[in-house]
């Protein structure tokens, strides 16, 4: 038999599978899927679990369920790819013919003290969890302060205004405005927004370091009972190790059909691969299932044609009622962009699901 393993049960490593499953897997290959979980974690809602406004088991998708389809649950603690094996932190070997890389990304924290020590994250489930726990806790009339005023941020601030209307809530950004991608109109929509909603946004700190009840910007100490991170990301440890080509933001550079040079059975799927465009659950998506298509070329013998990823835009809720996207160039506000953010997340659960 041969071995497609896959790391990570998220948006790119289940689109691949998915579409390898569909199309008349040859009757010699079996896919392994390896994740920390026994479901896949909605992650672009994560933020909602994290302000308490939806469950936890609202957010999982179950794996497929085929014959020739292995889940194995454990963590991935190195890759070796000159042996073509995969090792568990159990210290387990798993060996393949094909591997993809969908392990996704974590928190960075630009080296900046006490950051990872005392700030709450939603880059995972657990992680999330945690979140949720801490922030339900703050007592009536305490302070959460989030770093980083880009989607995360902005959506995470808006549910936890909805959730717990007693807090104090700030968002902080190095920016002169919250999400600086955007264009500016939208932006000022959300300002707006939060400003009617007394959600606080500052601009201009740059976070020097982070003590258990302060942000410090330079000297000027900002008082908070709970901090949450959403300053940026990084591929997982895991990637950061290997010894391959990266850009600056420590992502994998892969060739045309998304692998690596000197490993051509080597596919990075998402945000630990370097693509032409920000990382997101659409794009690995896509992603994933463009790389099963190369893959099933290459068994028939045939050159892989691609078409080029066209993503949708982008959606973000402002709690349960408002909402914001950027459709190709044009920019949406209110109801409607959250109304379709729900339909897509109805699509994709029962896409996988």
């Amino acid at each position: 038999m041969r071995t497609v393993l896959v790391l990570g049960g998220g948006y790119g490593g289940l689109a691949l599978i998915q579409e390898l499953l569909d199309n008349h897997l040859p009757h010699d290959v079996e896919i392994v899927l390896i994740d920390r979980m026994p479901y896949q974690g909605i992650k672009t809602e994560y933020y909602a679990l994290a302000a308490g406004t939806v469950t936890d088991y609202h957010l999982r998708i179950q794996f497929p369920v085929h014959p020739r389809l292995t889940v194995r649950y454990g963590e991935v603690g190195s890759i070796d790819l000159g042996s073509r094996v995969v090792f568990l932190k159990t210290g387990e070997p798993l060996s393949y013919d094909i591997l993809a890389i969908a392990l996704g990304c974590t928190d960075n924290y630009h080296h900046i003290p006490g950051a990872e020590q005392h700030t709450c994250s939603i880059q995972s489930f657990s992680g999330t969890r945690e979140t949720y726990r801490r922030l339900n806790d703050v007592k009536p009339y305490g302070t959460v302060n989030i770093v980083g005023g880009g989607l995360s941020g902005v959506e995470i601030a808006a549910e936890l205004r909805e959730s717990r209307p007693d807090l104090n809530i700030a968002i902080l950004d190095r920016g002169e405005r919250v999400l600086s991608s955007f264009p500016a109109k939208l932006s000022q929509y959300v300002e707006e927004w939060f400003s009617e909603h007394h959600v606080e946004t500052l601009g201009q700190i740059s976070v020097s370091h982070v003590e258990k009840d302060a942000i410090f910007n330079g000297t000027q100490a900002i008082p908070g009972d709970v901090t949450v991170w959403t300053a940026g990301i990084q591929p997982v440890q895991v990637v950061q190790e290997l010894e391959l080509p990266k850009d600056r933001g420590g992502r994998i550079v892969v060739g045309q059909y998304y692998n690596v040079a000197d490993y051509p059975e080597v596919y990075v799927i998402g945000d630990c691969a370097s693509l032409p465009f920000a990382p997101s659950a659409q794009a690995a998506g896509a992603q994933g299932e463009q790389v099963a298509q190369i893959i099933q070329a290459l068994w028939r013998d045939e050159t892989p044609k691609l078409h080029k990823i066209k993503l949708k835009g982008t959606l973000g809720s402002l709690g349960k009622n408002a909402g914001f996207g950027l459709m190709g160039r044009r920019s949406v506000i209110g109801r409607v962009p959250r109304l379709l953010k729900s339909g897509v997340l109805w699509m994709s659960k029962r896409h996988f699901g």
